[in-house]
């Protein structure tokens, strides 16, 4: 929401100040979570007695407010699907030693921790607009149409992207082959020997249309036929992060992750 505003008072300065705090404070109101109601209580109740503080720095403008309602929490919360998926694939390509790597939509702080080890090509329909990286380069174009020629790619990675596609939540073209086609432009592009890092849930093989699919280990292995298996890891539906899962060992959970280490086999 933030984000919105932010765009829409670019055309009118005078009003930002107030139209942030606005947003800042009503915003638990319109997303409402439990315990909102006590989060206000209680923001008031500690603003209060801050302000009841001696000190140098306890003058607030109303204007500045900013209520943080959800944050008391016993744990730190994540989200387990990109937490693991993200440091698994960031070791393989470090630890392959590769000079150069392609992503494909994988998510910003990945492709950003990437190029702290190698060049980083990444390629999507959107860009992503990193400044001032070394080792970075955005090349626009689409997983069912990717702009490199036929094994050409030796270290490639595409997570949590391809459950996505031809479901039209990001822009895309509606086609149920989605995915499929996205795996098929993946292992194309795949040099012999090279190595594909790859993750989708898994769980109980669905459509939740426009969202997301959810898919059993078995159907990804038959999209990535002319590949072979190197390693299956995944996280469960209880956030457990396993290394060298059996491969129906989440086609069980829900809304599980599977992490595919492919590689292409050299010509015989």
């Amino acid at each position: 929401m933030l984000g919105v505003v932010k765009n829409w008072i670019k055309l009118h300065p005078a009003l930002k100040h107030t139209a942030l705090f606005a947003t800042r404070l009503l915003s638990p109101l319109i997303f409402i979570k439990p315990g909102s109601l006590f989060g206000y209580v209680r923001f008031f109740r500690d603003l209060k007695e801050y302000k009841g503080r001696n000190g140098s720095d306890n003058q607030t403008n109303v204007l500045d407010w900013y209520p943080c309602l959800h944050d008391r929490t016993a744990t730190h919360h994540i989200d387990s699907h990109y937490f693991y998926q993200d440091i698994w694939a960031f070791k393989k390509v470090q630890h392959s030693g590769t000079v150069g790597h392609v992503d494909v939509g994988s998510r910003d702080i990945y492709v950003g921790m990437l190029t702290t080890a190698t060049r980083v090509t990444f390629v999507d329909i959107r860009p992503l607009n990193i400044q001032g990286l070394d080792n970075y380069l955005y090349v626009e174009g689409s997983i069912l149409s990717l702009p490199f020629s036929d094994g050409s790619v030796n270290s490639l990675s595409c997570l949590h992207v391809a459950e996505h596609i031809g479901l039209g939540r990001y822009g895309d073209p509606i086609d149920p082959a989605g995915t499929m086609k996205a795996c098929s432009e993946l292992a194309r592009i795949l040099a012999p020997g090279g190595n594909l890092y790859f993750s989708v849930p898994i769980g109980r093989a669905r459509v939740c249309f426009n969202a997301h699919r959810v898919f059993n280990a078995s159907q990804i292995l038959n999209y990535f036929s002319s590949l072979y298996l190197k390693e299956f890891s995944g996280v469960n539906d209880r956030g457990q992060f396993e290394i060298d899962r059996s491969l129906g060992s989440l086609d069980q959970e829900d809304y599980g992750l599977g992490l595919f280490w492919f590689t292409k086999p050299h010509s015989t």
